[in-house]
């Protein structure tokens, strides 16, 4: 059942995309500044590193396919 506000029932799930989006991307950034951290200090762990960095583009990943999906396709 819909109610008298619901043009298009793909809005809620675009919400829903929008929220995971914005909590990813926050995400990444605190990996991004996280890493930062660890390569200025005088002895870097670069196991710990390249492992923040795997995340970091899983993360990266997994945004690109939610924007895609917000994507409309085109068909040319």
């Amino acid at each position: 059942m819909m109610s008298m506000n619901d043009d298009d029932p793909s809005d809620d799930s675009d919400i829903a995309i929008e929220r995971r989006l914005a909590e990813l991307r926050e995400e990444h950034k605190d990996l991004d500044d996280a890493i930062q951290a660890l390569e200025e200090r005088y002895q870097p762990d670069m196991l710990q590193i390249a492992r923040l960095k795997k995340k970091k583009l899983v993360l990266k990943d997994e945004i690109i396919r939610l924007e895609d999906q917000l994507t409309p396709d085109i068909i040319a």
